[in-house]
C-alpha cells in the first residue's frame, strides 16, 4: 500500500451537477500481461520512466502519489 489520499480542497464538479471530494487508495502492483488502453476516465495511457516525469504536466495530487511510490516508504501515507 502506497497510501490513502483525500483533500477537502480538491473537489470535483461534474457536468451533471454532482460535486464531491476526491479520495483514492494507491497500491503497488506488477504487470503480468495485457495491453494499455484508455477508458472513460483517461485520454492517454503510457508507462513513463521516473527520469522523464519532470517533463510531464502532472496534477500535484497525482505527483504526490507517484513521489510516495518512488520513495519506497516503509509505511503508507494517510492523508
Amino acid at each position: 500500500m502506497v497510501g490513502i489520499y483525500t483533500n477537502p480542497n480538491h473537489v470535483m464538479a461534474y457536468d451533471d451537477g454532482e460535486v464531491r471530494q476526491q479520495s483514492s487508495s494507491c497500491s503497488t502492483t506488477r504487470v503480468l500481461g495485457g495491453q494499455l488502453a484508455t477508458s472513460s476516465a483517461t485520454s492517454e495511457v503510457e508507462f513513463v520512466a521516473p527520469d522523464r516525469l519532470a517533463r510531464l504536466n502532472i496534477h500535484p495530487s497525482m505527483r504526490l502519489r507517484i513521489d510516495h511510490y518512488l520513495e519506497r516508504r516503509s509505511t503508507p501515507y494517510i492523508g
